[in-house]
Protein backbone atom coordinates (compact mmCIF):
# COMPACT_ATOMS: atom_id res chain seq x y z
CA UNK A 1 0.00 0.00 0.00
CA UNK A 2 1.50 3.17 -0.88
CA UNK A 3 2.06 6.42 1.30
CA UNK A 4 -0.76 8.36 -0.26
CA UNK A 5 -3.07 5.56 0.12
CA UNK A 6 -2.37 5.26 3.83
CA UNK A 7 -2.82 9.07 4.28
CA UNK A 8 -6.20 8.96 2.62
CA UNK A 9 -7.18 6.09 5.00
CA UNK A 10 -6.12 8.61 7.86
CA UNK A 11 -8.56 11.25 6.09
CA UNK A 12 -11.15 8.61 6.29
CA UNK A 13 -9.74 7.64 9.67
CA UNK A 14 -9.99 11.32 10.32
CA UNK A 15 -13.99 11.92 9.51
CA UNK A 16 -15.19 9.00 11.23
CA UNK A 17 -14.27 10.49 14.80
CA UNK A 18 -15.41 14.11 13.37
CA UNK A 19 -18.80 12.15 13.34
CA UNK A 20 -18.43 10.66 16.81
CA UNK A 21 -17.41 13.66 18.44
CA UNK A 22 -20.34 15.44 17.16
CA UNK A 23 -22.85 12.78 18.03
CA UNK A 24 -21.45 13.15 21.76
CA UNK A 25 -24.70 15.33 22.46
CA UNK A 26 -26.91 12.80 21.68
CA UNK A 27 -24.83 9.56 22.49
CA UNK A 28 -23.81 10.47 25.71
CA UNK A 29 -26.79 12.69 26.51
CA UNK A 30 -25.70 15.63 27.48
CA UNK A 31 -28.27 17.80 27.36
CA UNK A 32 -29.37 15.78 30.38
CA UNK A 33 -25.69 15.42 31.50
CA UNK A 34 -24.19 18.22 31.38
CA UNK A 35 -27.22 20.21 32.75
CA UNK A 36 -26.28 18.98 36.71
CA UNK A 37 -22.58 20.43 36.03
CA UNK A 38 -22.10 24.38 36.85
CA UNK A 39 -21.91 26.43 34.11
CA UNK A 40 -18.08 26.76 33.51
CA UNK A 41 -17.48 23.07 33.51
CA UNK A 42 -20.89 22.51 31.35
CA UNK A 43 -19.15 24.80 28.58
CA UNK A 44 -15.40 23.84 29.34
CA UNK A 45 -16.67 20.16 27.98
CA UNK A 46 -18.55 21.29 25.07
CA UNK A 47 -15.91 24.02 24.17
CA UNK A 48 -12.58 21.20 24.29
CA UNK A 49 -14.97 18.79 22.29
CA UNK A 50 -15.52 21.66 19.39
CA UNK A 51 -11.92 22.63 19.45
CA UNK A 52 -11.16 18.99 19.71
CA UNK A 53 -13.16 18.18 16.44
CA UNK A 54 -11.73 21.17 14.80
CA UNK A 55 -8.33 19.11 15.06
CA UNK A 56 -9.45 15.91 13.68
CA UNK A 57 -11.23 18.75 10.58
CA UNK A 58 -7.47 19.96 10.09
CA UNK A 59 -5.93 16.89 10.01
CA UNK A 60 -8.51 14.88 7.61
CA UNK A 61 -8.10 18.13 5.28
CA UNK A 62 -3.91 17.58 5.22
CA UNK A 63 -4.36 14.18 4.56
CA UNK A 64 -6.85 14.66 1.68
CA UNK A 65 -5.19 17.99 -0.03
CA UNK A 66 -2.18 18.26 0.72
CA UNK A 67 -0.67 14.40 0.60
CA UNK A 68 1.90 14.75 -1.39
CA UNK A 69 3.75 17.89 0.80
CA UNK A 70 3.10 16.19 4.08
CA UNK A 71 5.37 13.17 2.43
CA UNK A 72 8.07 15.31 0.33
CA UNK A 73 8.60 18.38 2.88
CA UNK A 74 10.66 18.56 6.20
CA UNK A 75 7.23 20.94 7.62
CA UNK A 76 5.15 17.80 6.32
CA UNK A 77 7.34 14.75 7.75
CA UNK A 78 7.34 16.71 11.18
CA UNK A 79 3.33 17.44 10.99
CA UNK A 80 3.21 13.40 10.60
CA UNK A 81 5.00 12.69 13.43
CA UNK A 82 3.05 14.76 15.24
CA UNK A 83 -0.07 13.56 14.43
CA UNK A 84 1.72 10.17 14.86
CA UNK A 85 2.41 11.30 18.38
CA UNK A 86 -1.12 13.05 19.02
CA UNK A 87 -2.58 9.80 18.45
CA UNK A 88 -0.40 7.27 20.65
CA UNK A 89 -0.53 9.52 23.59
CA UNK A 90 -4.53 9.25 23.02
CA UNK A 91 -4.06 5.44 23.29
CA UNK A 92 -2.26 6.22 26.71
CA UNK A 93 -4.72 8.60 28.24
CA UNK A 94 -7.34 5.95 27.33
CA UNK A 95 -5.48 3.40 28.86
CA UNK A 96 -4.96 5.38 31.55
CA UNK A 97 -8.39 6.95 32.05
CA UNK A 98 -10.56 3.97 31.06
CA UNK A 99 -8.28 0.79 31.28
CA UNK A 100 -8.51 -2.27 29.44
CA UNK A 101 -11.53 -3.40 30.69
CA UNK A 102 -13.47 -5.52 28.51
CA UNK A 103 -13.81 -6.01 24.47
CA UNK A 104 -14.91 -2.12 24.16
CA UNK A 105 -12.28 -0.84 25.61
CA UNK A 106 -9.88 -3.26 24.09
CA UNK A 107 -11.41 -2.49 20.94
CA UNK A 108 -11.10 1.12 21.42
CA UNK A 109 -7.96 1.15 22.52
CA UNK A 110 -6.51 -0.27 19.24
CA UNK A 111 -8.51 1.80 17.11
CA UNK A 112 -7.06 4.72 18.44
CA UNK A 113 -3.42 2.92 18.33
CA UNK A 114 -4.28 2.53 14.78
CA UNK A 115 -4.62 6.62 14.54
CA UNK A 116 -1.05 6.21 15.50
CA UNK A 117 0.23 4.10 13.30
CA UNK A 118 -1.47 5.42 10.22
CA UNK A 119 0.87 8.47 10.72
CA UNK A 120 3.49 6.86 11.55
CA UNK A 121 4.09 4.54 8.50
CA UNK A 122 4.86 7.31 6.38
CA UNK A 123 7.23 9.22 8.83
CA UNK A 124 9.50 6.67 8.31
Amino acid sequence: MSNETILYLGGIYNVILIIFHLSFWKIFNWKKELSRMNFLNRNVYQILNISLTFIFVIFAYLSFFYNHELLVTPLGNITLKLISFFWFFRTLQQIYFFGIKNLTSIGFTIFLLVGAIIYFIPAY
